[in-house]
């Protein structure tokens, strides 16, 4: 079976496809980056797409999500942003936990696997 990554880099790829699964590595914002955890997770949710698609999927198809917030306390404001994204009828397993993220102006990292 083959493996398909889209944008390799030297430590990781942000995406791996196998057989009929992809898997997302953890998304921060790009943009969004030192904002607020809405803004910030709108940015993810919008890279998250571009990677799907890319994959040839979509959010329907979401079968489990992690989320990693910097501050619990952030959780309503981030689940504002997932609630009006995520697909309805096909909502994944998720986690969502409190972690520190690699840098301060990061406060949401998000990952997924999808089937194809």
């Amino acid at each position: 079976m083959s493996i398909k990554r889209i944008a390799p880099g030297p430590r990781m790829s942000k995406a791996v496809v196998h057989g009929n699964t992809v898997y997302l590595a953890g998304q921060v914002a790009d943009k969004a980056a030192g904002k607020s955890v809405a803004e910030q997770t709108k940015d993810i949710l919008s890279i998250i797409d571009g990677l799907l698609a890319e994959a040839g999927t979509d959010k329907s198809k979401l079968l489990m999500v992690n989320i990693w917030l910097s501050d619990m306390s952030t959780f309503a404001e981030m689940n504002a942003v997932w609630d009006g994204w995520v697909s309805a009828g096909n909502t994944p397993g998720r986690a969502t936990v409190e972690a520190k993220l690699a840098g301060p102006q990061y406060t949401v990292e998000i990952a997924v696997i999808a089937a194809v």
